[in-house]
């Protein structure tokens, strides 16, 4: 599943996000990460993935 969430990542990085936070923090630091340039968007989003594994809710 987290290759799955890295490629949506890649392709829309707020979306990745989102589906391993959320809504919090993160999300929105993403989003805002996106709209200065995209590759600081995919760079935020993948760390999030990798870095905090499955997603706990």
């Amino acid at each position: 599943m987290d290759l799955l969430r890295i490629l949506i990542a890649i392709l829309l990085p707020p979306l990745g996000v989102f589906l391993q936070e959320g809504f919090g923090k993160h999300f929105w630091l993403n989003i805002l990460l996106t709209i200065l340039g995209y590759i600081p968007g995919i760079v935020h989003a993948v760390w999030i993935i990798a870095s905090r594994g499955p997603r706990h809710a």
